[in-house]
């Protein structure tokens, strides 16, 4: 009994992956989505932090301000939780190719490598934060949906060595 168990539990494991959404999956989907004029001026952004179980820890405002030179752009952000903390975190943002962009940030490992295909943008990197009061990393699966020309929703999950640690869900709106 306990074979026919794993087998039927690998099973639904491998449906789940062969199910799983793909970028391509939004090719065709309007409006298309160009970073440089969506994140091109003054956007606010609302969102919360759930843990693995679902409980929401932090809720938080993000005011945002971008501005493009070319294929180089600049996301300036200042989140305000509801404890009252604040913090800021400035982009460095280069479309590499039609559909690709790189990005970096002082609390980002690395280089932060997005794809968009249609009205969404698959974005991953490393975040360093701050838990407990001792350094921690989490891998970041991004993903932005526009949804018209002035909004977006962003759900992200966060993986440590591996394991689902977390979401953020995230509305971004131009003002």
């Amino acid at each position: 009994m306990k074979k026919l168990s794993a087998t039927a539990l690998m099973l639904v494991m491998f449906a789940m992956i062969g199910c799983s959404t793909s970028l391509d999956t939004y090719r065709d989907k309007e409006p298309h989505l160009k970073l440089e004029e969506f994140f091109n001026g003054e956007l606010v952004a609302y969102g919360m932090v759930q843990d693995y179980s679902g409980e929401v820890i932090q809720r938080f405002r993000v005011d945002l301000v971008g501005s493009w030179e070319g294929n180089e752009g600049v996301l300036d952000e200042t989140f305000y939780y509801a404890d009252g903390r604040e913090q800021k975190r400035i982009w460095y943002i280069t479309k590499t190719a039609p559909d690709q962009y790189e990005g970096r940030a002082s609390d980002v490992e690395g280089v932060a490598k997005g794809k968009v295909a249609g009205n969404v943008l698959n974005w991953s990197y490393v975040l360093n934060i701050e838990l407990d009061g001792e350094p921690f990393s989490v891998k970041l699966d991004d993903w932005l949906y526009l949804v018209d020309e002035d909004n977006m929703i962003n759900r992200t999950h966060m993986y440590k060595y591996g394991m689902n640690v977390g979401e953020i869900t995230l509305y971004i709106g131009k003002k």
